[in-house]
């Protein structure tokens, strides 16, 4: 597939004058970096191609920057609103694999890329699934097959009006939502509503019933009144990435397959899959017990996020746990590892990137929704998944879970465990809340901090620390120990002179 195409460079040129943007940010993830300078030259050309046919071949191509990001702030998926705050971006073209999640300020237009696909032997493995499910088949499908999706339904509908043993067969398939963004309200380029591939009866009167939509990694679909999405098989074209990962775990209750385009064939074990479901219940239990909790930054371009971390502070707050905002970019083990004092990280992020492998990070890096199991009063893990921080603003703060006086039953440490509230810690220390919250409140509580001693150790396990200054009062290193109360330099002492092997003030040498 040539350049040109690939990259939709016509399209683009197109989307750029109509919105007479002066200040194009081309955002590439680390596999697309390769092209970009040809990409860039592409659009140059086309863009004084497109003047000169509508008779402004005076102002230049030039009147229009273009500039590309590499090294983006947080995930590759997400637009990095920073960056491209950083050159006062007009809009911002992203390449390759995206989550769509809204922006916050800038329009976004999105180019998915093409992959190749076998067609033939894709409808093929979807009309023998649909035989054999004994129920709806739902398609869904990686963006970078977007573009064959038009080919794959009419196949799938020829398919079905020559075989008559497959009359009765239901295919639904999803779509992607848009392909431009635009906080300011300015409609995109929608790809459509959901459409219902089938030749049987029941289908004719779906466009008049009341429907249900549903939408994961920047696909939609609709459901019709008197069903559930339960009811539905789940057929997923493309690989095996952090968009099918979210779809396993928000539809965990659905059967789904998987048709791995690259390697041609159909992928029905999906028993790993189902394991992490088990491992993000591991780690609520675990959040449970934590007394110091770190808010992670995961975006600052996805709409809502700020909201989101405000609504984790009083989550946290009110459970009576001690809560830290942390910005730091794309989150590695090194990084957090200097925050021991952290028993646990809540990571704000788009869906497809709030998924981290924290089997080789100190402490569990947990989801949005994760923390409101943990936290939230009289919550129960039913199974049911939600991915994006977006549906869970609505809930409301009240509905926290508060400390107890009675301590709970902890099965990760095999006993009761009281949780205390943040009032508790501070009136044995002399603070109150505006004195912990201030500048000095780390030094001030390491002052006054108290050891917790634990009078019953066979029946109530209590936690080392509440918050970070007693973490810190408890440590053996505090830093650099200086004295700031002396105002008279300190005299210069005179070090060892020599090479390494040797110092001339060793006795050894004195001896030679």
């Amino acid at each position: 597939m040539d350049l040109e195409s690939f990259y939709e460079i016509d399209r683009t040129a197109e989307f750029i004058l109509s919105r007479n943007f002066a200040r194009v940010a081309l955002q590439f993830p680390d596999d697309l970096l390769k092209d970009s300078t040809k990409v860039v030259r592409a659009l140059r050309t086309k863009l004084a191609s497109l003047r000169a046919s509508s008779g402004e071949e005076n102002r230049g191509d030039h009147d229009v920057g273009l500039f590309v990001m590499a090294d983006i702030t947080f995930g590759s998926c997400c637009v990095d609103e920073v960056g491209a705050s950083h050159i006062n971006a007009d809009c911002v073209i992203h390449y390759g694999h995206t989550c769509l999640t809204p922006t916050s300020t800038l329009p976004a237009f999105f180019v998915f890329g093409k992959a190749p696909i076998n067609v033939s032997t894709c409808v093929n493995n979807l009309l023998h699934t649909a035989s054999t499910a004994g129920q709806p088949v739902m398609v869904l499908f990686g963006l970078e097959y977007a573009y064959a999706m038009l080919d794959v339904r009419k196949a799938v509908l020829e398919a079905l009006l020559s075989y008559e043993s497959q009359a009765e067969l239901e295919i639904q398939f999803s779509d992607v939502v848009c392909s431009v963004l635009d906080p300011s309200g300015k409609s995109g380029d929608s790809c459509g509503i959901t459409e219902l591939v089938g030749v049987s009866h029941a289908n004719d009167a779906v466009g008049v019933q009341s429907i249900t939509r549903h939408s994961t990694g920047g696909l939609v679909w609709n459901v019709p009144q008197g069903r559930k999405v339960e009811e539905y098989s789940m057929f997923w074209i493309g690989s095996e990435n952090a968009a099918f990962a979210n779809l396993v775990l928000t539809f965990n209750g659905c059967e789904i397959v998987r048709y791995d385009a690259t390697e041609d064939r159909l992928v029905t074990d999906l028993s790993q899959q189902r394991k992490i479901l088990k491992r993000r219940y591991f780690l609520v239990e675990k959040a449970k017990d934590a007394n110091i909790v770190g808010i992670l930054v995961g975006t600052l371009g996805v709409a809502g996020y700020l909201h989101m971390i405000h609504q984790m502070k009083e989550l946290v707050t009110g459970a009576g746990k001690k809560a830290y905002i942390l910005a730091m970019g794309r989150p590695n083990p090194a990084k957090l590892a200097n925050f021991p004092e952290c028993d646990v990280f809540i990571y704000v992020s788009c869906a497809q990137t709030a998924l981290l492998d924290s089997k080789e990070f100190l402490a569990p890096v947990i989801t949005p929704f994760e923390a409101m199991i943990a936290f939230k009063s009289g919550s129960q893990w039913t199974g049911e998944y939600v991915m994006e921080f977006r549906d869970l603003i609505k809930l409301s703060p009240e509905e926290v879970r508060k400390p107890s006086e009675e301590a709970r039953f902890s099965f990760l440490q095999g006993g009761y465990v009281e949780d205390q509230n943040l009032d508790g810690i501070l009136a044995p220390l002399g603070l109150d809340e505006e004195d912990y919250e201030g500048d000095l409140a780390l030094a001030r509580a390491a002052e006054k901090a108290l050891s917790l001693r634990d009078r019953c150790p066979n029946s109530v396990v209590k936690g080392m620390a509440k918050s970070g200054a007693e973490f810190l009062a408890a440590r053996t290193y505090h830093g650099l120990d200086m004295d700031s109360y002396s105002s008279s330099p300190e005299p210069f002492i005179v070090g060892r002179t020599g090479k390494a092997s040797g110092y001339e003030d060793e006795k050894s040498r004195e001896k030679d």
